[in-house]
């Protein structure tokens, strides 16, 4: 049963390493590569979104990988949110985010 007012983050969404037929909501260019369920965790708490993890479940799609998955409170569009969460990951390891003139390339 879904809660109500929360989003389900999958690492899928935001892993460059994956094709959108794979899952990937987000631009390549802004995804992260191999992202983890406490990484995705952390940038969800630095962002207010009061995570909630469940690293048992698999992303139906593929139902045989036991990824996990992070619940968030839903305080915008799933992809606007799973953008900003990457960023931060992208942040916490230590890179930079794209600066204007990169992403208008």
């Amino acid at each position: 049963m879904k809660d109500k007012g929360k989003l389900v983050i999958w690492p899928a969404y935001i892993d460059q390493t994956k094709p959108r037929s794979s899952g990937r909501i987000i631009a390549r260019k802004n995804a992260i590569k191999e992202p983890r369920l406490n990484e995705i965790k952390e940038a969800s708490r630095q962002l207010g979104l009061n995570p909630e993890v469940e690293p048992e479940k698999a992303y139906p799609k593929f139902w045989w990988e036991v990824s996990g998955r992070v619940l968030v409170d839903d305080k915008g569009p799933k992809s606007v949110i799973a953008k900003q969460i990457a960023l931060a990951i992208r942040k916490t390891r230590g890179h930079e985010t794209p600066s204007k003139a990169e992403t208008r390339r």
